[in-house]
Formats: structure tokens, C-alpha cells, sequence
């Protein structure tokens, strides 16, 4: 039995049901075209309705791990029949690998996301780049994690290195060991309000779940000693419901998250750059050698480094590429990419 309040049912989802004949409940996990659903009847084996299934045409037209979803239960079979996804406040989702322009959902109807990375020799900071700029799509709002900041020598240094790229995100180093750490993760969990964990394998995702849990619910494996890269533990996409109010939604390790966003989200993740492009003499600069151009001297006087001009910059064409790709299949995609770069257009 879920009390559908603690698991983040609000006014918003309760005035999209209409029809008071169905049952309420939220996707837990998705495994096979089975789903778990959390209800006031308790979890259910969950599965869609003819109807539901044969309607559907994108992959976000189908419930993910987060969803609410209207369903008739079959109690004495344990199951439930979906019938409905309700609206959804936020949508995290990646481009799934391969040529065709496929979304793949992440996790669905999340407030906070912890963007997870450890600070040992996998620290990237491009790689946070782009992980910001995905969250900033999904609608969610983002927190960075450093994690085994016992296993580093210069903490301050890389959280400036993170602030600086992350203006006004929140910025929390922790050892998930220490119980003082926790509590300070465990100061945005509130409860009704769904967190959700993204980051590469081996970062401490599943460590600081069972913190947070306080049980050993996800399987915990170490780094590799030669590159500090980590081994997948979770294997798939899971909601759980903490002691204390709120929902966590654990997510399989990525090493590289290939983006689904737009123009827009990109600006969002990069504010000084979009700024600086405000500035510069001609509305049309392309930051090459144009005169006055904002960009062109923030690099040279070191206010804007180039490297993340650069990451900037690679994350708006694979934005502008995902967005042609989608629209003119891939091979029109890639012609009017290197028409781009013969007319000198970046």
C-alpha cells in the first residue's frame, strides 16, 4: 500500500483524471514491456491495453520509470491493465545509439537531478558540460555531486572548476560514507519531490542510494584501478521510496550521454557564453575574425576559456544535427553539417 502523496502525486497529475473508474500509480521499473506500478493497491505487474499500445507512434508516447499512468487492477491476478500516461512535468531521455533518430526515456516527472562524478582521474569537466545541458532540457532542475573526495587532494580547486561552469547550480563534494555528508544530500529530498541519479559507472550512484535508503538495496562495485573508471552496477532504471519522504530514481552508468535537446537548452547550460554573443558588434559574428567580436576576446584576455568555447560549440551542432536528423533523415542531416562548414558556418 502507497500513500500516492508521498510518492508525488499533486494537483498537478489529479486534475489531468478525468475518468474515476481507473486506478492511480506510478511506474517503479520497466523490464520487457512489463512495468511495476506503485498504487494504493500496492505493486502491481502492470501491462498495456491493446488499445494503449496499438495507438502509441513515438518512444515517448509509451510510460517510463516516473510516469503516473491510469490502470484497471486485476487484484486477484496481482496485475494491471495501463489504460493512460498523465502529462508528465519533466522528461529525462537521451538519443538511443545507432543512425536512426531514436529518443530513449530516462526518467520521467523528476524535480531534482543529481548529477553524479567522482573526483578522481575520470574528472571531466566537458563531460559535466554535457549532462547539464540535458537536465536543462528535461525541465528538471540540477545539483552536482562531487563524490570520493576523500580519494582527492584538490577539492576546492575542481568545485571552482565545476561552479564555473555551472552558474548558480548548487555544488556538494561528499564522502557518501560519513553520515554528515548524507545529511546534506539528503537537504533536497524532500518529501513528495522525486530526485533522480545520472552519471558514469563507478561514480558512487549506488553507494550514495543505500545512503540515502539506509539499506544496501543496489549492488556496489569499485573502480578499476589503472583509469579510475568504474564497472556497471545498476543495470536498469529503478524508483525507490525513502524513509524519510520522497522518491529517488536510481539510472544505469553512461559513459557518454548522447544528446536530445535543442539550441535553447545548450544557451541554458553555456549563460555566459550567450551573454558574451549579446555583446559582440555584429548581430550575425561568427567568432571567427569578425572586428569586435565579444568572444573572440573574452578567450584572449582569459575571461572564456577555449576549451569550453569549444565543448560549447560541438554541443550546438550536435543539437542543430539532432534536430536536421529528425526532421531530414540522417544522410540530408550530414550534407547540409558539411555545407555548413564549407560556408564557414559554425
Amino acid at each position: 500500500m502507497y500513500e500516492l502523496n508521498k510518492l508525488g502525486f499533486d494537483v498537478f497529475f489529479e486534475e489531468q483524471v478525468v475518468d474515476s473508474s481507473y486506478e492511480v500509480g506510478r511506474i517503479a521499473t520497466l523490464a520487457n514491456g512489463i512495468y511495476k506500478i506503485l498504487s494504493k493497491e500496492g505493486e502491481l505487474q502492470g501491462q498495456l491495453s491493446g488499445k494503449y499500445y496499438h495507438e502509441a507512434e513515438l518512444t515517448r508516447d509509451f510510460p517510463c520509470v516516473g510516469d503516473w499512468v491510469l490502470f484497471t487492477p486485476l487484484l486477484d491476478e496481482g496485475k494491471g491493465i495501463i489504460h493512460q500516461t498523465l502529462e508528465r512535468k519533466s522528461l529525462l531521455s537521451r538519443q538511443a545509439a545507432g543512425e536512426k533518430t531514436i529518443e530513449q526515456l530516462i526518467a520521467a516527472n523528476v524535480d531534482t537531478v543529481f548529477l553524479v562524478n567522482a573526483l578522481n582521474k575520470d574528472f571531466n569537466v566537458r563531460r559535466m558540460e554535457r549532462y547539464l545541458t540535458q537536465v536543462y532540457e528535461s525541465g528538471a532542475n540540477p545539483v552536482f555531486i562531487l563524490t570520493k573526495k576523500d580519494l582527492c587532494d584538490d577539492v576546492e580547486e575542481k568545485i571552482s572548476a565545476v561552479e564555473e561552469v555551472a552558474f548558480g547550480v548548487p555544488v556538494i563534494a561528499v564522502n557518501t560514507l560519513q553520515s554528515d555528508d548524507l545529511e546534506v544530500i539528503r537537504s533536497f529530498v524532500e518529501t513528495g519531490k522525486t530526485i533522480s541519479l545520472i552519471g558514469s559507472s563507478g561514480v558512487g550512484k549506488s553507494t550514495l542510494i543505500n545512503g540515502l535508503l539506509g539499506e544496501d538495496i543496489q549492488r556496489t562495485q569499485g573502480i578499476r584501478e589503472d583509469d579510475a573508471k568504474g564497472r556497471h552496477t545498476t543495470t536498469h532504471r529503478e524508483l525507490f521510496m525513502l524513509q524519510g519522504g520522497g522518491v529517488v530514481i536510481d539510472t544505469p552508468g553512461m559513459r557518454e550521454l548522447q544528446l536530445w535537446t535543442d539550441e535553447e537548452a545548450t544557451d541554458e547550460a553555456f549563460q555566459d557564453i550567450k551573454e558574451l554573443t549579446l555583446q559582440c558588434k555584429f548581430r550575425d559574428c561568427r567568432h571567427g575574425n569578425e572586428p569586435g567580436c565579444a568572444i573572440k576576446q573574452a578567450i584572449e584576455i582569459g575571461e572564456l576559456s577555449e576549451e569550453r568555447y569549444r565543448s560549447y560549440r560541438k554541443l550546438q551542432k550536435e543539437a542543430k544535427f539532432l534536430d536536421r536528423k529528425e526532421k531530414y533523415g540522417v544522410h540530408r542531416a550530414a550534407r547540409m553539417q558539411m555545407q555548413d562548414l564549407k560556408n564557414g558556418i559554425n
